[in-house]
């Protein structure tokens, strides 16, 4: 293990650019729960285990026509444990390699808690491939995507359902919903992931291949978006991947396995760099 540490800390040492891509074992040691299978889901929404129901069948837009305040039960306690969750350190050594380098760090994730944002990354430097809770979009025909800052939810500790006035449309006055791809979801509005995109597509075109670090922190299978751009980016000569899995560490040729939790492959490395 210390052998791969050092690697990585080399890798990091000599690059010009980071991408960190991030899923949601990123989030874990900050506190915020691990939704991996059903047991871990339960355990975070025990309300959900009486019914039961997965997190594929609550992270459904289905609810939102059906039973919006169940719907905004789920959502509306994600969004305030996210607003109350502190990043890790781990974030801030990410933050202080990347402002070492000639451009900087640019991150890919699959989360939507904006605990990057939180932890000081800029906003334009940041790619939400399925969305975030931090904004919402209507429900009925008015376009664009909006803040969810002005939205409070309350929601019952017990039922984990939300107890009205729920968010509404600041234009027209519908029901809102978060802006985040659902499961089965064919009415998220993609534009604001889409500007990400053409963001992170101009800031690799300025990267020469060979000196980019791709850091992957807690990108698991089952989803995999996170993995899956990161071995795209790597494939394409840019540079070198350290994946940071603690279940899945299998890594391509090249490439640099961490079987570790985030924040203690993250401090590793750091040490690893402070030693020279």
């Amino acid at each position: 293990m210390s052998q791969e540490l050092r690697r990585a800390a080399e890798v990091l040492r000599s690059a010009e650019a980071l991408v960190i891509g991030a899923g949601a074992g990123m989030g874990v040691d900050s506190g915020l729960p691990d939704f991996r299978g059903t047991e871990g889901f339960w355990r975070a929404y025990p309300a959900y285990a009486k019914l039961g129901l997965d997190f594929a069948s609550m992270a459904n837009p289905q609810w939102f026509s059906k039973d919006p305040e169940f719907a905004w039960g789920f959502y509306g306690h994600r969004l305030g444990l996210y607003r109350a969750t502190t990043p890790h350190p781990g974030f801030e050594l990410l933050r202080t390699w990347a402002s070492r380098m000639r451009h900087g760090a640019f991150v890919f994730t699959s989360n939507v808690d904006g605990q990057f944002q939180k932890a000081g990354f800029p906003e334009e430097r940041v790619l939400e491939v399925h969305g975030s809770i931090h904004h919402v979009q209507c429900l009925s025909s008015c376009p664009g995507i909006v803040s969810a800052a002005p939205y409070s939810v309350e929601v019952d500790p017990e039922t984990f359902r939300a107890r009205p006035p729920l968010p509404t449309c600041p234009r027209c006055g519908s029901l809102v919903r978060p802006n985040i791809l659902m499961f089965g979801d064919w009415g998220w509005e993609a534009s604001r992931t889409e500007d990400q995109e053409q963001r992170l597509s101009e800031w690799l075109e300025a990267v020469k291949p060979g000196s980019l670090a791709v850091v992957e922190c807690g990108a698991g299978t089952a989803i995999p978006s996170v993995r899956h751009f990161c071995e795209r980016v790597t494939a394409a000569g840019k540079g070198t991947l350290i994946r940071i899995n603690v279940r899945e560490p299998q890594v391509p040729a090249g490439g640099i396995s961490l079987p570790l939790r985030a924040l203690e492959a993250l401090r590793g490395i750091a040490g690893e760099l402070e030693r020279g």
